[in-house]
């Protein structure tokens, strides 16, 4: 490759990695969960619905708030243990929607989506895991506060882990839904694309959800047949990503195509087509010609597009 087409430096993938230790054996503690909230290290992440809030700085804001502090934001939801870092309690802590964006109007703090917050680099990236596990609790809590069974109130249990309802004694537990995301490839040239929800110039990935009882083989088969018509053999596992909005794990995969004519399904995909790796890598680099750009580093999408730009997919 030429020193033009060096994508140099592998960045990191956003929201992985995290050093929270989830000391899930203490939730049912309530006592414990007491004293670890009430210890004076102790130490939350604030989100609003799709919002985070921080304390706003000159270079990287200030995600972390004393428990005191964080109640005195707003009305309190919700307040979830996430763990520990280095024995050190972190929590979320859930304000209103309407709460968190009226704190936009006070200059001290930043209040901003986890999407911009990771793209922008608003915020140290050790932040983001433990953010990003906030922010889906606290969504489900949000979301499901009545009973699936019986329509009843339910109250939240294990330290924010679990709701039960008092009526039908139904245990319900948060769910992460799991998402296939995949790279179909033929030769030296890979399919991308296009979402109407993507900016004007992105190419990405092909996604979607994985359906019961179904293997992420098959899902990443059916999904790559379903959106471009494209069938495909050999499935290769790349790597994972808990993706917060609201609550998925990408399954990133390379797979291998064995068709090559495209047919679009108009209702998933704005438009698909083939590309060719140099031209991918001038995407990536943002010296295309058209001004074609792909996802930023922090999403799983950029690594599996860069692995097999150079030749890192599993197959032989």
């Amino acid at each position: 490759m030429s020193p033009r087409l060096d994508l140099g430096p592998k960045p990191s993938l956003g929201y992985v990695d995290s050093r929270i230790e989830r000391a899930a054996e203490r939730r049912g503690d309530k006592a414990g969960i007491a004293a670890l909230t009430a210890a004076a290290e102790a130490r939350a992440y604030v989100i609003g619905g799709d919002r985070v809030v921080a304390n706003k700085s000159s270079s990287l804001s200030d995600p972390l708030f004393t428990l005191d502090q964080a109640r005195a934001l707003g009305t309190v939801t919700e307040t979830v243990f996430l763990g520990l870092i280095d024995g050190v309690p972190r929590f979320g802590v859930g304000l209103e929607p309407a709460t968190a964006e009226a704190l936009k109007e006070r200059d001290a703090y930043l209040v901003t989506d986890l999407r911009s917050i990771a793209v922008q680099g608003l915020v140290a990236p050790e932040h983001l895991p433990p953010i990003a596990e906030a922010k889906a609790i606290l969504h489900w809590h949000l979301r499901h506060r009545f009973c699936a069974n019986c329509g009843t109130l339910t109250h939240s249990v294990d330290a924010g882990w679990r709701r039960d309802c008092p009526n039908c004694e139904t245990q319900h537990f948060p769910r992460t839904d799991p998402v296939v995301i995949m790279l179909a490839a033929k030769g030296d040239r890979c399919l991308l694309g296009r979402s109407p929800r993507f900016a004007p110039t992105m190419w990405s990935c092909l996604a979607g959800f994985m359906e019961p009882g179904e293997a992420i083989e098959d899902a990443v088969r059916r999904e790559t047949l379903e959106e471009a018509g494209i069938v495909t053999g050999r499935v290769r596992y790349f790597a994972s990503q808990p993706w917060p909005f609201p609550m998925s794990l990408m399954i990133g995969c390379h797979a291998e195509a064995l068709s090559e004519t495209v047919t679009v399904d108009r209702v998933e995909l704005e438009d698909a087509r083939w590309f060719s790796r140099d031209e991918v890598i001038r995407m990536m680099l943002r010296q295309h010609e058209h001004g074609l750009t792909m996802p930023p580093p922090v999403a799983i999408a950029y690594h599996i597009i860069r692995a097999w730009t150079e030749g890192r997919t599993g197959f032989d």
